[in-house]
């Protein structure tokens, strides 16, 4: 029986990686919602409009396809930043922005920012997703830093932190807002975009 990575090699790669990435896109809701753990392919087909058997042919495995539909997804989240970054006209108008995104995405997407942390606990673990997961936070802490870097520019001084620390800050408090939310805790995201905001400001 021939792989998912066998059968991208023998056809188009682009289009098989373009059928991968939007399955993978379709499934992330119904991984989210279940966890990993409780997680497999015929799962996801039975709580999407999604086939086992094209799940199975375009995924060696459900860890296969988890790790490409969080790293889409968390992918996605980072970019979202780029234009912030790039369009802020003060200090303050890009940490208000920053935090307001920070909020917004832990309100609308909390189960899948669950399943990252998830994801990232397990490959302490040994369960496949170490490469996955440097990519990320390799991805994650540029970002961070992208907007950290940022704010101490348009504030004309130098950033009190590097990258590692920045991005760890940062995770630290969203990760720490997402346990809170989760516990029923109704002001959580307001209180993430009040942290993020001057988490920002004070960083230079």
């Amino acid at each position: 029986m021939t792989t998912a990575a066998e059968r991208a090699a023998r056809g188009s790669t682009d289009k098989f990686a373009q059928r991968r990435r939007l399955l993978a896109q379709s499934a992330i809701s119904a991984i989210a919602e279940r966890g990993f753990a409780n997680t497999g392919l015929r799962d996801i087909a039975q709580h999407s409009d999604l086939s086992h058997g094209s799940l199975h042919y375009y995924f060696t495995d459900k860890d296969d396809l988890i790790a490409e539909s969080v790293w889409l997804f968390k992918s996605a989240c980072a970019r979202r930043y780029d234009e912030i970054v790039d369009t802020a006209s003060t200090g303050e108008d890009l940490a208000a922005r920053v935090a307001e995104e920070m909020a917004r995405t832990l309100r609308e997407e909390a189960d899948t920012h669950r399943l990252w942390y998830d994801l990232r606990n397990q490959a302490q673990f040994g369960a496949g997703f170490g490469d996955t997961i440097v990519r990320i936070d390799d991805l994650l802490e540029q970002m961070v830093w992208a907007i950290l870097s940022r704010y101490a520019e348009l504030a004309g001084r130098e950033s009190s932190f590097d990258p590692r620390l920045g991005y760890a800050v940062v995770d630290g408090i969203f990760q720490h807002a997402l346990l809170r939310l989760q516990r029923g805790d109704a002001e959580a995201a307001d209180r993430l975009r009040s942290e993020c905001r001057r988490l920002i400001i004070a960083s230079a």
